[in-house]
């Protein structure tokens, strides 16, 4: 299985949170943008200052992050996927899950013919419509 993981999918792991990706552990090959480095380390950079995480459970989790992005391959935030982000889309998304969108619209697009479709993993449910809406198959939402 090949999918698109955005930064919903890899926090609820990181953070062992209940109602984590069920299909985790069939993903064969897994892509993500490069803000998701961003956006992980945003969201444990937050846990520590409202005092979720002590300084040495963030230590820990950085060293998750680094290992977890480390087997996942990371699509290259470009010009044409930024221009592409701004353009309208068929359903309401923040500005981030447009850019994973796209970045999966872009592998996509370029998928070799002897693989098998990628499909979109996300908890969020605004970018699980719109995906669905361009013909991702979800999973998680």
């Amino acid at each position: 299985m090949i999918a698109y993981l955005d930064t919903s999918v890899l926090i609820r792991i990181l953070l062992r949170e209940d109602h984590a990706l069920r299909e985790w552990h069939q993903i064969q090959l897994g892509i993500t943008s490069e803000i998701t480095r961003v956006e992980c380390y945003r969201t444990l950079d937050r846990l520590r200052l409202i005092e979720v995480f002590d300084d040495e459970d963030y230590a820990s989790k950085v060293i998750e992050v680094e290992d977890l992005l480390s087997r996942i391959d990371k699509w290259r935030l470009t010009k044409k996927i930024l221009q592409r982000a701004s353009d309208s889309l068929p359903t309401v998304i923040g500005t981030l899950d447009a850019i994973h969108l796209v970045s999966a619209m872009t592998y996509r697009e370029g998928q070799p013919k002897d693989e098998p479709p990628i499909m979109l993993a996300t908890h969020d449910q605004g970018l699980a419509a719109c995906a669905r809406a361009t013909g991702f198959r979800v999973l998680g939402a």
